[in-house]
């Protein structure tokens, strides 16, 4: 490799108040275009704005999740610029005085850990969203989105590859979960990400001119945009030419990343303080408040789940991906699940049956404490692992107990030894064949016998006291 990338993420997340940053108007999606506005949001002349203290708090709990240090002063700002969707001609955010400041969050790529700075991350308004299809040759503004609070996270530009971005993504988006702050539908907007990237030769200290990839909206995305510009920018400077700063746009349809418009500077906005918002002062009593209000965040629920569960680290990692999951893990251990087996449950059956239904573990009929009910069946030999796969599925559609499955079924283990013995005798009785081979040292035939025993006792007859039984028998 005769370049490396130099990467660095701006991502806006939008925060989960029920009201807009500076006015009262509701922040729930998908509602008729502009019937969540107000004067003050969308810039009618003399309105004045009042920040949302629920914002303020959301921002705080942020930056202390990710090591920032809070600052005491912070105010707000104009940033100016005209787009049809801006109905002030103006947006209010934070310049040189943001709320959070100098933080990290640590990613894992290839069993690599790597620190990723995070320079600031500041409070500020949405804008409303263009809508240039479904009507001829009209566009539409729909200002519903208009001053929905977000936090804009810049990263330092630590990254170097295009699975580092993801993965920084992944992090920071459960992070933002776990707190609360977000909810992460990248899907409905809810958390966006420009990427600033840029190439320079391998040993070279300086960057090189970055372009800025607007419109990334999955974590899927960010890696090909990412893997697409870099590979444009070593084309460009391999063929002579000059990387131009820009604004890119991903189109995800064809591929590929094109050119939006010149990158502006800061001194393009003309940032100037807003003059109808007064300065925020964040007492030091408060945000030690919300510090000690902080929830366990991954990785520190995951360092536990090796520690207190003994679970190995693949499994420890996939169950506090989402806080609900691995509250739901906890929850079924608590009824008397062991640890490995509800993990070997919930990352297999119970995983696979969500995904393939698109359903959150909360829109889940089977609950903690019955997946622990089935597993203490399985411990006291009532029912075998096959048969509980077939508890499992029935649990899961309908929400009942294990216990009323198994009954209401019959599929209550065989483990009288002399039930399974006779059925034990009866294959081997229509089996001269196989015994001769297995005796001769096919020892792979006892699979054979062991799926015809089953299928004669409907899949009920003890695996271990069958196994035992059998070997007794065809060594004999």
């Amino acid at each position: 490799m005769r370049y490396e990338a130099v990467i660095g993420l701006e991502v806006h997340a939008q925060m989960m108040t029920q009201t807009k940053i500076f006015c009262g108007c509701s922040t729930t999606f998908g509602a008729d275009p502009n019937t969540q506005t107000c004067p003050v949001c969308i810039g009618m002349p003399g309105v004045l704005p009042v920040l949302n203290s629920r914002a303020l708090e959301f921002a705080v709990r942020t930056g202390l999740a990710t090591g920032c240090s809070i600052a005491n002063y912070s105010r707000f700002a104009r940033k100016n610029y005209f787009y049809p969707d801006l109905p002030k001609g103006y947006q209010i955010s934070q310049y040189e005085h943001p709320i959070c400041l100098k933080g990290h969050i640590d990613i894992t790529v290839d069993g690599e850990t790597k620190r990723i700075g995070i320079t600031r991350i500041h409070m500020e308004e949405d804008a409303g969203k263009n809508i240039h299809e479904g009507a001829g040759n009209y566009s539409f503004v729909d200002l519903n989105r208009t001053g929905v609070p977000l936090m804009e996270i810049v990263s330092e530009p630590d990254l170097r590859s295009p699975k580092d971005a993801a993965e920084y993504m992944k992090k920071l988006r459960a992070i933002l979960r776990y707190l609360g702050v977000c909810d992460g539908n990248m899907d409905q907007g809810s958390l966006r990400c420009d990427a600033n990237v840029s190439v320079r030769p391998v040993g070279q200290e300086e960057f090189g001119t970055r372009a800025e990839v607007k419109n990334i909206n999955s974590f899927r995305f960010v890696e090909k945009a990412i893997e697409y510009e870099i590979r444009r920018q070593i084309s460009v400077v391999e063929d002579g030419g000059k990387v131009v700063q820009e604004t890119r746009l991903w189109d995800s349809a064809k591929g590929i990343t094109e050119s939006m418009r010149s990158k502006e500077e800061a001194h393009d906005y003309r940032y100037f303080p807003d003059p109808d918002l007064v300065p925020v002062i964040a007492e030091h009593a408060w945000i030690e408040e919300i510090r000690a209000s902080l929830p366990e965040l991954p990785d520190a629920k995951k360092q536990r789940f090796i520690t207190d569960y003994g679970l190995p680290e693949h499994d420890a990692f996939l169950l506090t991906e989402e806080r609900a999951i691995a509250d739901w893990f906890e929850d079924a251990v608590r009824a008397g699940g062991q640890a490995k087996s509800v993990s070997n449950w919930m990352m297999g059956d119970l995983m696979r049956s969500l995904n393939d239904e698109n359903r959150t573990i909360s829109e889940c009929a089977l609950k903690p404490e019955q997946l622990a009910g089935m597993i203490r069946l399985i411990d006291n030999g009532t029912i075998s692992g096959k048969i509980a796969k077939t508890v499992f599925d029935d649990m899961y559609q309908t929400g009942r107990d294990a216990e009323t499955i198994v009954k209401e079924k019959g599929l209550v283990q065989i483990s009288d030894i002399s039930e399974i013995e006779k059925a034990v005798d009866d294959i081997l009785a229509q089996s001269a064949k196989e015994i001769e081979r297995y005796r001769a040292g096919d020892e792979k035939l006892l699979g054979f016998f062991v799926g015809r025993v089953m299928k004669t006792t409907k899949g009920k007859a003890n695996p271990q006291m069958l196994n035992e039984l059998l070997k007794k028998k065809l060594s004999s």
